[in-house]
C-alpha cells in the first residue's frame, strides 16, 4: 500500500528576501507606534487612529511572515501582501497634506518603494514542487 503525502513547498530566495523586508517593515510599523508623536495643532504627525492602524498592520505582517516562513503557505503570503498594501495606503496622505516636511515625504517615498518590492517578492511564484517518485 502506498502512502500519499502532500509535497512540501519551498520558498525561493526571492520569497525569503521579500519576507525579510516585509517582516522588517512590520516591526518598524509596530515600533513607530511608540515613537511618533500624535498629530495635533502644535506638533505635526499622523493622527492617533493611523498610528494604531499601522501598529496593528505591522503585527499582522510579522505574524504572517513567521507563518509563511515556517509553512510556505500561499495564504500567509497573501496576508503579508495585504497588510503591507494597507500600510502603504495609510502613508499616502503624506504626499497630499500641506505642510509635511520634505524629509518625511522622502522617507515615505522610500517606505512605499520598499513595500512594493517586498510585496512583489513575497507574491512571486514559489519553487516548483518536487516530482513524485
Amino acid at each position: 500500500m502506498s502512502e500519499q503525502t502532500t509535497p512540501v513547498r519551498s520558498l525561493t530566495c526571492k520569497n525569503r528576501v521579500g519576507l525579510v523586508l516585509a517582516g522588517t517593515l512590520g516591526l518598524l510599523d509596530v515600533t513607530f507606534a511608540f515613537t511618533i508623536p500624535e498629530g495635533d495643532a502644535d506638533t505635526p504627525g499622523p493622527p492617533v487612529g493611523i498610528v494604531v492602524a499601522d501598529a496593528v498592520l505591522g503585527l499582522i505582517t510579522v505574524i504572517a511572515v513567521v507563518y509563511t516562513w515556517r509553512t510556505a503557505d500561499r495564504t500567509g503570503s497573501r496576508a503579508v501582501a495585504g497588510s503591507r498594501v494597507l500600510s502603504v495606503i495609510t502613508a499616502l496622505p503624506a504626499f497630499y497634506v500641506n505642510g509635511v516636511p520634505a524629509g518625511i515625504v522622502t522617507g515615505t517615498s522610500a517606505f512605499v518603494i520598499v513595500n512594493v518590492v517586498a510585496v512583489a517578492f513575497v507574491l512571486s511564484r514559489p519553487a516548483p514542487e518536487p516530482a513524485a517518485p
